[in-house]
């Protein structure tokens, strides 16, 4: 099927050979014009990580160039992706374009030099693929109970992180905001969603199973409980802490939120 810039000139031969008139041609000119804008995409030359320098990938990908086929292997990225559309994208190629779109706020048409060949359809379909793709192999590891970063010793550490930079609870190891978990180290804990954003967030907390999760596992090598701290917003319970509810706070109840918030 041809484009809509392959029928314009199409129109504009036949036009110059005086197969349509003037009426005919400005009519279908305007008529087959896109309503997206026109980018030359065919005259940048094709992605290739060889061609990538050093500096061009840190920059660009935030990874460094030798530790791309590591990430590649990590996150089980497959040789290839076929596209809704029959494309077939080769998976580094995807893999860096997910990169490059992530690593700084920008718009499809804005990496086309870099993934050349590629129209903004093609980018787009290709890098919601890979997020999909992404999401469905490894996405457990942050929407249920991960062991290997929420073990009774790694806990312990984040809580004692946390009091040592003056939070008046010593046992608590996360902060919880939304539908997420952020743990000292920068970590992403735990997360549940999609949701609504005019949800309220204890609302998101009782669907999310979170409680639950923290009923069973939060707790010390010791056995002592550990807790995450959240706003208002949230229950107060053993394992999840808030801010004072009174009206009016003493000194030292003002003072331990602040150092909470």
């Amino acid at each position: 099927m041809s484009s809509f810039r392959e029928f314009r000139e199409l129109l504009v031969l036949s036009y110059d050979s005086k197969f349509i008139s003037d009426t005919e041609f400005c009519f279908l000119y305007e008529y087959f014009m896109s309503k997206n804008p026109d980018f030359c995409y065919e005259t940048y030359p094709a992605f290739s990580l060889d061609d990538v320098e050093e500096a061009e990938c840190k920059a660009e990908f935030r990874v460094l160039k030798q530790d791309l086929p590591r990430l590649r292997e990590a996150l089980r990225i497959p040789a290839n992706f076929k596209l809704e559309q029959r494309s077939i994208c080769d998976g580094m190629e995807g893999l860096c374009m997910l990169l490059r779109r992530v690593c700084y706020p920008c718009r499809y048409s804005d990496i086309i030099p870099r993934f050349g060949g590629r129209p903004v359809s093609v980018i787009s379909l290709l890098t919601n693929r890979v997020i999909d793709y992404i999401f469905d192999t490894h996405g457990y590891l942050i929407s249920e109970w991960n062991e290997t970063i929420l073990n009774p010793v790694a806990m312990q550490s984040y809580a004692d992180a946390i009091a040592r930079k003056g939070a008046p609870l010593d046992n608590c190891f996360g902060f919880v905001d939304g539908t997420s978990v952020a743990l000292p180290n920068g970590l992403i804990g735990h997360l549940f969603g999609p949701t609504e954003g005019r949800r309220h967030d204890a609302e998101i907390l009782a669907e999310s199973g979170l409680l639950q999760d923290l009923q069973n596992h939060a707790y010390s090598p010791t056995g002592q409980p550990l807790c995450i701290y959240g706003d208002l917003a949230y229950p107060l319970r053993v394992h999840l802490q808030t801010p004072f509810r009174e009206a009016q706070l003493r000194p030292l109840m003002h003072e331990s939120s602040k150092n909470c918030s």
